[in-house]
């Protein structure tokens, strides 16, 4: 979730939520804890219509009656849904392709990354002087997703999984391959190599995501990528670079 507020954290101005895997509940004790209520929430980004990341999405429209901003080819694909057909019309509103989107004061660009479902993107964002991109569930980084990257000081990109663990570990076959051959997603080298593409003096903030339970650690997620700045000459320390934890949510993080 983001959050644009005045120097007062109590009184955010609003708040967008990117993807709608949390349930009601969840949600609301997180707004709790930072003063904060449903009222607060503007809008809803979707990434992609896997399950997990739109289970919660009928109930943040029929409770909530948030705007749900994604791609026409997404909502087309929601729209039939069984997580969120009945619901999600009224609360529909399409991303306008290659245009920044006004999104509750928020300004938004969508970029499509390879991933196994209908369609999947992920989000540049800007509010307040600040830039910042998402890229999770990608199977490989494009070269329109490094050049956003770049042009962001703050990044959030997924590093699921260590390529020695998931190749000796007990998934099987079928599923190892439909991690790693390009439209799953992306392992821990793979995102140290894309850091290195993207890695500009201006980036202040790099959190790794979507780390695998089974398949990676964050501490190897973290050496990897660490390893990899200190490759291209980056102080140790110069940016800020964490690994986000799963199934629980992050503390606040002030950009």
């Amino acid at each position: 979730m983001l959050y644009s507020h005045s120097d007062d954290l109590a009184i955010a101005d609003s708040a967008i939520l990117i993807d709608a895997g949390v349930s009601l509940r969840s949600l609301r004790a997180t707004l709790t804890s930072l003063g904060m209520g449903f009222d607060s929430l503007k809008a809803v980004l979707v990434t992609h219509d896997h399950w997990d990341h739109i289970r919660s999405l009928a109930s943040y429209c029929k409770r909530l009656s948030v705007p749900v901003y994604a791609t026409t080819e997404l909502h087309q694909a929601m729209s039939g849904h069984f997580a969120c057909a009945d619901v999600i019309a009224p609360c529909r509103k399409d991303l306008r392709e290659g245009e920044w989107n006004d999104v509750a004061g928020f300004y938004v660009r969508y970029f499509i990354v390879p991933h196994d479902a209908t369609q999947t993107v992920g989000f540049a964002i800007r509010s307040g002087g600040n830039s910042f991109s998402i890229m999770t569930d990608v199977g490989r980084i494009t070269d329109e997703a490094v050049e956003f990257a770049r042009e962001s000081d703050s990044v959030v990109i997924e590093s699921n999984y260590d390529v020695d663990m998931l190749m000796s570990g007990p998934y099987p076959h079928d599923l190892k391959m439909r991690i790693c051959q390009g439209h799953g997603h992306l392992s821990n080298d793979q995102c140290a190599e894309a850091v290195k593409r993207f890695y500009h003096p201006g980036l202040r903030n790099l959190f790794l995501c979507h780390l695998s339970e089974h398949n990676n650690t964050p501490s190897i997620a973290y050496k990897t990528v660490s390893e990899a700045l200190s490759q291209i000459g980056v102080p140790q320390g110069a940016i800020s670079l964490r690994t986000l934890p799963r199934g629980i949510p992050t503390p606040l993080i002030s950009l």
